[in-house]
Order: structure tokens, then sequence, then C-alpha cells
């Protein structure tokens, strides 16, 4: 190898220049390592404690942790209000009507609006559910004929003083359909 120096050339043997080259290299970059000081690497560099960086690796790590949880919650939250507005399996509901049939009420005593109002809610559902069974459209037709009459008789007024004026109305239409019911064990079983 040749090395020129100014106008005058040199030769210096590969063998001797490889360590002097690498002696050089060594001590030069000795002293950028050298630089550092007790505050961190450099002057020129701001110091940064290491609780400041672990402090915001966990704020970051808890912000994420707390998104994902209201994630969950919103889809938690779409889930159930899915499952509320969807209907529920009509031997579900027939199940809360049963639940209703050895029970009864006297006109006027506190215990009447409650039952009352579970026996019609119980129908109320009973309808829903029966409407949204699209496999067998036609299949409920008398029980669905039976709550329709029933909605004219209060119609839409829920108020304790109405259901029980239709009192007599709420419980045949509960009778009739669990007779109709009977009739289709498939349905509730």
């Amino acid at each position: 190898m040749s090395v020129r120096i100014g106008s005058v050339p040199t030769r210096i043997r590969m063998s001797t220049a490889a360590p002097a080259m690498t002696d050089a290299l060594v001590g030069a970059l000795a002293g950028c390592t050298g630089a550092s000081t007790s505050q961190g690497p450099g002057g020129d560099v701001p110091y940064v404690a290491p609780s400041a960086n672990a402090s915001a690796v966990n704020k970051e790590i808890e912000r994420d942790k707390a998104d994902a949880e209201a994630s969950e919650a919103d889809a938690a939250d779409a889930e159930l209000e899915e499952a509320i507005n969807r209907p529920q399996v009509v031997r579900d509901i027939f199940a809360g009507l049963q639940a209703t049939y050895h029970d009864g009420c006297t006109p006027g005593d506190g215990n009447c609006a409650y039952f009352l109002g579970r026996v019609n809610d119980q129908l109320t559902g009973l309808d829903k559910s029966m409407r949204a069974d699209t496999e067998r459209p036609d299949h409920f037709k008398e029980p669905l004929a039976r709550i329709s009459a029933l909605r004219t008789t209060p119609a839409g007024d829920n108020s304790t003083a109405n259901l029980e004026k239709h009192r007599k109305q709420l419980l045949g239409t509960r009778d009739r359909i669990n007779t109709w019911m009977q009739g289709h064990p498939e349905d509730h079983r």
C-alpha cells in the first residue's frame, strides 16, 4: 500500500501500519467514551432522572389498561343492551307467566298492583317473543290474537287503577294462553 503525504510518496508495509492505525482508532474512541459526567452522558444532554422515565412508562401502562377496561365495558354494555332488546325465547317468558299462575290478588290491596303489573309484563314479553319466532310465523296465531285483544282493553294504560279495572281480562288471557301452551309442550320444554 502506498500513502502519499504531501507530494512525497511513502511506502508503509501493511503489517506495520495495521497495528498503528488500530491503536490510533482505539485511542480516539476511548476519548469519546470518557466524556460522561455524574449527571449523565454529557453536559449538552439534559439529565432525566430514571424515576421520571419509569413514571412515564407506568402512566402509559395505566392509560393502556384503562383504555382496555373501557373498551371491555363498552362491549359488555353493548351486549347487555342487545340482550335487553332481543326478545327472549318463548319458553323462558312462558315460565315467568306460569310463575304467576297460582298467585292472585284482591283489588285494592298493595300486592294487586304489583301482581297485575307482573302478569301484564309477562304477556307483553310473550307477545314480543312469539312475534320474533320467524321459524314458525303462524304457529302462535291463537295466543297472539288473545294478547292483541287484551291490548285493546287496557289501551296502553298500565296504571294500577286501570290494571285492576281489567283484572278479569288480564287473568283470563293468562289462563287461556297457559291452556294453549300446555297443549303445545314443544314450545316450553
